[in-house]
């Protein structure tokens, strides 16, 4: 009972560190230093776990894990807070069993190949239908610019490297108590040494290149922060956004004539602007549609508004159906751009491919209330004046490999539209702008975000949040955004490369470690059976 009381101690220990090194519901900016030791306990109880209690181990620390860490979850869809960390127990429900392959098959070293192993698991989650980039490690260190610098090199992956290190040694150093520490630290003295040196090379790095954009070009951008949700529905609810975002836009020209541009979150207008004027399907969405082009006709600036697009296509039964995107249009001089498309959507509640091999569970998502998007194919960059930006939408700005094809077809600035108002959390909030530091500090561009909610923010191109907003409240930002076109970063041109690497070197070091001490195993035996003939 003092085992397991112990195990399962370590597991919710692990949990906890971990969730409290992001922004959490004891801190609304995050304990980042817990960071580094966030892992300790993550590894004793890799070691202490036996084959049979490794798996049960893993799927409960998954478990408790993401219900800490993404706790607000309950307020973007019922089902979530169910599914994200049931998908995360069985991750680790593989990967602990991995850890512990590699603690047993490399006695000695198996914390290096271990620290591997965890950066595989961090980026492989990232991708396919259920990529998911909240809960990376490297991402707690969004306010320790120096080496978030480092991202435009490797990514955020190098700095979870970093990060990762000194929780994964300190938790081996322990795996045989406190009196096998000192053993430990004798044996492997060399490693640490390593990480400081490569530790204080990465600040170096970080310090040494960052932006100097003091005689760049600024763009003086307005961000409406209307605070009302869209997912409430209804033609009540879309007319109070229209009506609190064309009178926020009004105060914030009035108080700033100079203002370039304004932005409207993510589908802070609802019914398709486009669809709706030239079908005129719905009398209530034309009508606000009207009511939405005669205020943009007395305006003297553009606007980016992010909007819901529709298009008639024809289905796989030769019959037209009309299919919604989640989308971005901007409108200047009486006109509106061909939209900008989301092309990474949210599983489940934005996009479920599946419907065919697992109908019940289409049906389950639609029963409660998920609206499933078209798929976007076009990485656009839109120009006002002379600049040029692109929009990733919400959880697209999660995911480096995004704003990079952004800027690789000409991006100046990331203007970024969420609506996180949804979540009622600073916490979620926080835990999304977080990674944008690290999409500014990647392609080193300014990155903007207009959020309904929170946190309507601007970030330089060194990663430096240069103004924010109050969240959940009714207001805008006025703010000057460098324009950044001549820096070209190794992470722009080589993309994840750095993460790929470490996928190699866990896959060929598991598979080489283990053949090796099969090897070693039959040897001895064959050498014992050799001893007693």
């Amino acid at each position: 009972m003092t085992r397991l009381a112990v195990n399962v101690g370590l597991v919710v220990l692990g949990a906890l560190i971990f969730s409290l090194s992001f922004p959490s519901f004891l801190s609304t900016w995050g304990w980042f230093p817990l960071a580094y030791i966030a892992l300790v306990p993550v590894f004793v109880l890799v070691h202490r776990a036996n084959w049979a209690e490794i798996f049960f181990y893993g799927f409960l620390y998954g478990l408790a894990t993401y219900a800490l860490h993404n706790y607000w979850l309950t307020g973007f869809h019922p089902l979530a807070l169910i599914a994200v960390p049931l998908i995360y127990a069985t991750y680790f429900l593989i990967v602990f069993p991995l850890l512990k392959l590699a603690d047993t098959v490399m006695p000695r070293y198996g914390y290096l190949l271990q620290i591997v192993i965890w950066l595989a698991y961090e980026y492989l989650r990232t991708q396919g239908f259920l990529g998911y980039s909240y809960g990376i490690i490297g991402y707690t260190q969004y306010l320790f610019l120096p080496l978030v610098g480092l991202a435009s090199l490797t990514g955020v992956w190098g700095v979870s490297l970093l990060v990762a290190f000194p929780g994964v040694y300190i938790g081996n150093a322990l795996k045989e108590g406190f009196d096998g520490f000192r053993d430990f630290v004798s044996r492997n003295r060399v490693a640490p040494v390593a990480w400081a040196l490569c530790f204080l090379a990465a600040i170096g790095y970080g310090l040494a290149t960052r932006v100097d954009y003091s005689d760049a070009r600024t763009w003086r951008v307005a961000l409406i922060q209307q605070n009302s949700d869209p997912w409430v529905g209804g033609q009540a609810a879309y007319q109070r956004s229209l009506d609190i975002s064309t009178r926020l836009s009004r105060e914030a020209l009035a108080e700033d004539p100079d203002v370039e541009v304004v932005v409207w979150s993510e589908t802070s207008v609802v019914p398709p602007i486009d669809f709706h004027f030239r079908h005129r399907t719905s009398r209530d969405s034309y009508e606000l549609v009207e009511q939405l082009l005669r205020f943009l006709d007395t305006q003297e600036v553009p606007y980016i508004i992010g909007n819901s697009s529709a298009r008639l296509l024809r289905n796989e039964r030769g019959e037209l159906e009309r299919v919604d995107y989640n989308a971005v249009i901007v409108h200047e001089d009486g006109e509106f751009s061909d939209p900008y498309r989301k092309t990474h959507l949210v599983p489940f509640t934005e996009h479920f491919p599946y419907r065919r091999q697992l109908p019940w569970l289409h049906d389950l998502l639609i029963e409660h209330g998920t609206n499933h998007w078209g798929t976007g194919q076009e990485y656009t960059v839109f120009e006002l004046d002379g600049v040029r930006f692109s929009t990733p939408i919400c959880f697209e700005d999660t995911f480096g490999y995004i704003s990079r094809e952004f800027v690789r077809n000409g991006a100046e600035v990331i203007v970024n539209l969420t609506n996180d108002l949804w979540s009622k959390s600073v916490a979620a909030s926080m835990q999304h702008m977080q990674m944008a530091v690290f999409r500014a500090t990647e392609t080193r561009r300014s990155v903007v975000r207009s959020t309904n909610g929170g946190m309507t923010t601007i970030i330089n191109p060194n990663g430096r949040i240069t103004a924010i907003y109050p969240p959940f409240v009714e207001g805008y930002l006025i703010g000057d955004v460098p324009v950044s076109a001549e820096e070209w970063t190794l992470y722009l041109e080589w993309g994840d490369w750095f993460a790929w690497v470490m996928v190699a070197v866990a896959v060929s070091g598991l598979v080489g470690a283990t053949a090796v001490a099969i090897l070693r195993r039959k040897r001895s035996q064959g050498f014992d059976s050799e001893r007693s003939d």
